[in-house]
């Protein structure tokens, strides 16, 4: 009798969902079609031939980070090599024109693009902010960037799509409904290996709110969700036709989680390397004053609490005698008010230490004042903690600053490495090895700092504009076909 019920009940509920699935196809191809359709008749050029339309989805293309040089340094070199592609950018930037971002581009990267870019702009951006989920933020934002997604389809559909800011979510979404074929620049895997380790070891270092390190049942929950997520993301990734990577240390992780190797490679971001290496290289002279500039956005992973106590730390220990004067400067861009009341905090830190006159805030200046602070600067500094690549050391090198980066991600796999067996620069864990290695580092002669120098100088090419347009135009070519 219980069989029997169980195969009255089963058999229904298997038909309920068979047929809910097919509703649910049709429903998609449906879709699909109209998307197609609605391509068709909005494409058609002045001369009846149409342009490839390629779009990048860059909702914050207008922020000045080291991301958005890649898109603009992207778009650049397709409009250098195809002569009939027009390039679309999906943004949420509505507070300027068109014209203000192309400019603000040429103004912060010294990047002219040699067409008019086609901007399309987006309503629902706050969808993919951080502060509209407090909990389960990726997987609240993730999903908001499929809404965002489906608004960019809606208004443009492209032939190409690639999204050039990390949201992977949106890639079958214009792959299987907005028919085009699709890649993806990836400077930080969305969630990584190294993540799911610390929630599975109890550690408070990231987002883990300390009630769900101390409970055993909150972790377990966590470590669940997480590794839902990865298979989730991994599950959109291989979705890309082509995949770009900035760096080893996101090859490793890409790999592992979207198992795509065939059409995966790593494409350095484009640095500005050749308008760093104009500055003449020339042994110090010898001087009262030595600084240490670090050139980053004022976000929380970069870590300035941790250049600052360090500085305070080589400071103390550096006081005896009469050594010339030393003078910490942090240049980098503020976003937004949260950003403000970060740059607020590290002020304070310094009045605590008692460096306040030694450390120079110096927050979103003009490119020229940025080259000349790195010229006269003996040390580059960066202590971010896996750094998927590090554009703003790539910069320090290329100036000519002996640098000091942290011992992980991207500087430690692809960027202060030796060069034909000499060194290139110095990287550091902790607070007391920062301040070890600095002294060091003044501790050295004039002469033995410039071998440094140069040896870094030379190491830096294969990061510069030219060698990224020849390896993204190698990778892209597979969309073209």
């Amino acid at each position: 009798g219980c069989f029997r019920l169980l195969c009255s009940l089963l058999l229904p509920a298997l038909f309920l969902s068979g047929a809910l699935c097919i509703c649910l196809v049709v429903l998609l191809w449906g879709v699909r079609l109209w998307i197609q359709r609605k391509k068709q008749l909005s494409s058609a050029g002045r001369d009846g031939k149409r342009p490839l339309l390629v779009a990048f989805f860059h909702p914050y293309c207008n922020a000045g980070g080291g991301g958005e040089r890649v898109l603009w340094c992207a778009i650049r070199t397709l409009q250098k090599k195809y002569r009939n592609v027009t390039c679309v950018v999906y943004t949420g930037d509505r507070d300027a024109t068109g014209e203000e971002i192309v400019e603000g581009a040429f103004r912060r990267f010294n990047i002219k693009l040699i067409h008019p870019v086609k901007f399309v702009f987006l309503e629902k951006r706050f969808l993919v902010e951080a502060s509209l989920y407090p909990h389960f933020t990726l997987l609240g934002q993730s999903l908001g960037s499929v809404f965002l997604g489906w608004e960019a389809l809606l208004k443009c559909v492209p032939d190409i799509y690639i999204d050039s800011m990390g949201y992977a979510f949106t890639i079958p979404l214009f792959k299987y409904l907005g028919g085009c074929r699709v890649g993806c620049y990836v400077h930080y895997p969305t969630i990584s290996t190294d993540m799911l380790s610390v929630v599975r070891n109890q550690d408070t270092r990231f987002n883990n709110a300390a009630f769900i390190t101390s409970s055993p049942l909150f972790s377990k929950f966590k470590l669940v969700y997480y590794y839902f997520f990865a298979f989730m993301y991994g599950l959109v990734g291989s979705c890309s036709d082509v995949v770009m990577v900035n760096s080893s240390w996101t090859l490793d992780h890409i790999l592992s989680l979207w198992k795509a190797g065939a059409c995966t490679s790593v494409v350095y971001p484009p640095c500005d390397v050749q308008t760093f290496l104009d500055i003449p290289l020339e042994v110090e002279k010898s001087t009262s004053e030595y600084s240490i500039v670090s050139v980053g956005q004022f976000r929380p992973e970069k870590d300035h609490p941790l250049q600052i106590r360090a500085f305070a730390k080589l400071l103390k220990e550096k006081r005896v005698g009469q050594q010339p004067s030393l003078k910490l400067i942090l240049i980098g861009g503020c976003r937004n008010q949260q950003d403000e009341e970060r740059v607020n905090s590290l002020k304070r830190l310094c009045e605590e230490l008692g460096v306040s006159d030694d450390v120079i805030f110096r927050i979103n200046i003009p490119f020229e004042e940025l080259k000349r602070h790195l010229a006269e600067a003996t040390i580059g500094l960066h202590t971010m903690w896996n750094e998927h690549f590090g554009i703003g050391v790539v910069e320090c090198m290329a100036a000519g600053t002996v640098i000091l980066a942290h011992n992980s991600g991207g500087p430690k796999l692809d960027i202060v490495v030796p060069h034909e067996g000499h060194i290139t620069g110095f990287l550091a864990e902790d607070e007391d090895s920062y301040a070890e290695t600095m002294a060091c580092i003044f501790s050295l002669s004039p002469e033995k700092r410039l071998e440094i120098r140069e040896n870094a100088r030379r190491s830096v090419h294969r990061f510069s504009d030219q060698h990224f347009e020849d390896t993204f135009l190698l990778s892209v070519e597979l969309l073209f076909k």
